[in-house]
C-alpha cells in the first residue's frame, strides 16, 4: 500500500552535514521524495507540529532545540512509507538505537536524534498538512 508520510531532518542533521547521507538511506529504500525544504521554523510552528507534547515536562528542551537553526521538511512515499521510515530511523534514544538504523549509527541523543517521521496514517496526513499544505 503506497504512503506518503512527513520526515524531518532535525537542526543537528544540518548542522552535522548529514542531509544527504541521510536522505540517500531514504532514497535508498526505494522512498520517492515528493517534497523537500530548508527552512527554520518558530515556536508556533514547532507548538502545532508537536501539539500533543506541548504540555509534557520534556517539550521546552525539545522546543528550543527545534527552532534552534535550518532544518529539512520533506513528504516521502512508498509501500509502507510510514512504517518503512520508522524502522529506518531506528529508536528514539540514539544510543539505544539498532546499529544500522539513522539514529544507531549516527545519534548519541535521546533529544537530538537527527530525525522525525510520523507516527501513523493520521498523523503523517496532519503534519503533511502543516508543512506541505499544498500537497
Amino acid at each position: 500500500m503506497s504512503q506518503r508520510t512527513l520526515v524531518l531532518l532535525k537542526p543537528d542533521t544540518v548542522r552535522r552535514g548529514l542531509v544527504g547521507e541521510v536522505v540517500s538511506r531514504f532514497e535508498a529504500k526505494g522512498l520517492g521524495i515528493v517534497a523537500m525544504e530548508l527552512r527554520t521554523i518558530d515556536g508556533d510552528q514547532a507548538d502545532r507540529h508537536y501539539a500533543e507534547h506541548v504540555e509534557r515536562d520534556f517539550y521546552p528542551p525539545l522546543r528550543a532545540f527545534v527552532t534552534s537553526g535550518p532544518l529539512v521538511a520533506m513528504v516521502v512515499e512508498g509501500d509502507e512509507a510510514i512504517e518503512v521510515v520508522r524502522a529506518l530511523n531506528g529508536a528514539t534514544d540514539g544510543r539505544k538505537a539498532a546499529p544500522g538504523t539513522i539514529r544507531g549509527d549516527l545519534s548519541l541523543s535521546n533529544r537530538e536524534n537527527l530525525v522525525h517521521g510520523s507516527d501513523s496514517p493520521e498523523s503523517a496526513e496532519r503534519e503533511i498538512g502543516l508543512w506541505f499544505p499544498n500537497l
